[in-house]
C-alpha cells in the first residue's frame, strides 16, 4: 500500500452513519466543497425557483477514473430525513452520475477533481428545506463516501437580528448575546411556538448550534427572542490563519515549506494559548483554494502535509484538543485531534490540505461531551468579530416536513 495512504488511514476514523452535516467518510476523498452561487464566503443556501445554484466538488487522490453517483435526500430542520418520497421533492432522477471530472495538472500528488451543480438538467428541487446529497462510489453500495449538505429557502417571514456584548450574564467581558424578531404576518399560523423551529449558528460551527429555543414574547404576527440565556455564546477569539499560495514564496504564518520526496510538507509557526484578544481580519473559519500561478485552482493547486504545533506546559486533562474550521467539516474525529508530545511539551497534528488560505481554531472538547470550548486555548473576549446565522423553519399542523422560510446573518463588530 502507498505510504501516503497508510498515513491517512492511521489518521482517519471512517464513519458510516448518516451524520447531520457535510463530511467525508473515506481517506482518499479530500476537499469536499459546497458553494452557493460561486460565493465561497456565503452559506450554502439557495432560493427556490430562482437561477440560484449550489456547486458540489471534491478530489479523489488518484488519476484513475472512478464512477461516482449522487442521491438527494430531503431533511428536516435537525437534518434527519423527512421521509418524503423522491417525487415529492424532486423532478427528474435521483441517482445521477457525476460526469464533470478533470485530472490534476503538474501536481506532486495526483488527484481527479469531480464537480456538479444543483439544480441541473437531470434533477430539479421542488421544496424548500434542508438537502443532504450522498456521494457513492462504484463499490460503496449503500454507504456514501461523502455527503454534502445545503439548504433551499422560500422566504415567507422577515427576520431582524442583532448581537451585543451587553449580555444577561456579563457586560463587555467574555460573551455575546443574539436577539432577533420573526415577523410572519400574512401566514396562516395557528400555534407559532410549535409550528416554527429556529436554529442559531455562531460562525460555521455546528457543535454549539442553538436549537429548541422558544420566543420570549408573542405578538400578532410576530415572535421576539430577547433576553434568552440559550442565545448567549462564549465570544471566543479570532480565527488563526495561514496561507500557502505558492510552494516557494509568499507564505503567511508558515515557518517553512520543504519537499520530502514525493510530497511537500509545510510547518506552521508554533502556536501558544492566547491570553489576550488578538484582532485579525479572518473569514470566520472558512478556507479558499488558490495557487497564484494557476489558471484553474481546482486542478492545478497541489496538496501538501501541513504540520500544526501548539505549545503548552502540560497536557490539558479531561478532554481532547481538536482543529476546527470549515476544512474539518466541524467534526471532532481522530483525524482532526492533536496528540501530545511530552518530550517537546507540544500538541501536534498533521493535515493533508490543498494550497490556499485557511482559518482554524483550537477547540477543547471535554470527555463525554460534543461541544468545543474556546476558553482553554483561545480565550473568550467580547471584542471578537463573530458572525451569527439565524434560520427559521416552518411546519404547519399536519405538515410532513420542515420548510426553510426565513434567514438572517448578523455580525458583532467593534466599529
Amino acid at each position: 500500500m502507498n505510504r501516503m495512504f497508510q498515513f491517512l488511514l492511521c489518521l482517519f476514523a471512517p464513519v458510516f452513519l448518516l451524520a447531520q452535516q457535510t463530511r467525508v467518510n473515506v481517506p482518499h476523498i479530500r476537499t469536499l466543497r459546497v458553494i452557493a452561487n460561486d460565493n465561497w464566503q456565503a452559506y450554502p443556501i439557495i432560493r427556490l425557483n430562482t437561477p440560484d445554484l449550489v456547486e458540489i466538488s471534491f478530489d479523489e487522490l488518484t488519476h484513475e477514473y472512478h464512477r461516482y453517483t449522487y442521491k438527494i435526500t430531503h431533511c428536516n430542520a435537525d437534518w434527519t430525513p423527512s421521509g418524503l418520497f423522491d417525487t415529492d421533492y424532486l423532478q427528474g432522477f435521483n441517482d445521477n452520475v457525476i460526469e464533470d471530472y478533470q485530472n490534476s495538472l503538474n501536481t506532486t500528488m495526483l488527484y481527479t477533481h469531480y464537480r456538479f451543480t444543483l439544480p441541473n438538467d437531470e434533477v430539479q428541487l421542488l421544496l424548500p428545506g434542508n438537502y443532504m446529497v450522498g456521494i457513492y462510489g462504484e463499490d460503496s453500495d449503500d454507504t456514501p463516501v461523502a455527503q454534502a449538505c445545503f439548504s433551499v429557502i422560500q422566504p415567507k417571514v422577515g427576520v431582524s437580528a442583532e448581537v451585543t456584548s451587553n449580555t444577561d450574564i456579563d457586560t463587555n467581558d467574555s460573551h455575546q448575546q443574539v436577539s432577533f424578531t420573526v415577523n410572519y404576518a400574512g401566514m396562516n399560523v395557528t400555534s407559532p411556538q410549535t409550528e416554527f423551529k429556529v436554529r442559531v449558528y455562531q460562525n460555521l460551527r455546528t457543535d454549539n448550534c442553538v436549537t429548541d429555543v422558544q420566543p420570549t414574547y408573542l405578538r400578532p404576527g410576530q415572535m421576539q427572542f430577547v433576553h434568552n440565556r440559550k442565545l448567549i455564546f462564549p465570544a471566543g477569539n479570532e480565527y488563526r490563519r495561514f496561507e500557502i499560495v505558492n510552494m516557494h514564496y509568499g507564505y503567511q504564518d508558515v515557518e517553512q515549506v520543504q519537499f520530502f520526496n514525493p510530497y511537500y510538507h509545510a510547518t506552521l509557526y508554533p502556536d501558544q494559548p492566547r491570553v489576550n484578544y488578538s484582532y485579525d481580519e479572518d473569514q470566520d473559519g472558512r478556507y479558499f483554494i488558490r495557487y497564484d500561478m494557476a489558471q484553474d485552482n481546482a486542478t492545478e493547486a497541489d496538496y501538501l502535509f501541513v504540520h500544526f504545533t501548539l505549545q503548552t506546559d502540560k497536557p490539558l486533562a479531561g478532554g481532547q484538543i481538536y482543529l476546527s474550521g470549515e476544512f474539518t467539516y466541524n467534526q471532532f474525529t481522530p483525524e482532526y485531534a492533536l496528540t501530545y508530545n511530552g518530550q517537546d511539551g507540544v500538541y501536534e497534528g498533521v493535515q493533508l490540505l490543498k494550497m490556499g488560505s485557511y482559518n482554524w481554531l483550537y477547540l477543547f472538547v471535554p470527555d463525554g461531551t460534543s461541544e468545543g470550548q474556546t476558553a482553554p486555548i483561545a480565550g473568550n473576549f467580547y471584542e471578537t468579530e463573530n458572525e451569527y446565522l439565524v434560520l427559521v423553519y416552518h411546519r404547519p399542523f399536519g405538515g410532513r416536513y420542515d420548510s426553510l422560510v426565513g434567514m438572517q446573518t448578523v455580525r458583532f463588530s467593534q466599529e
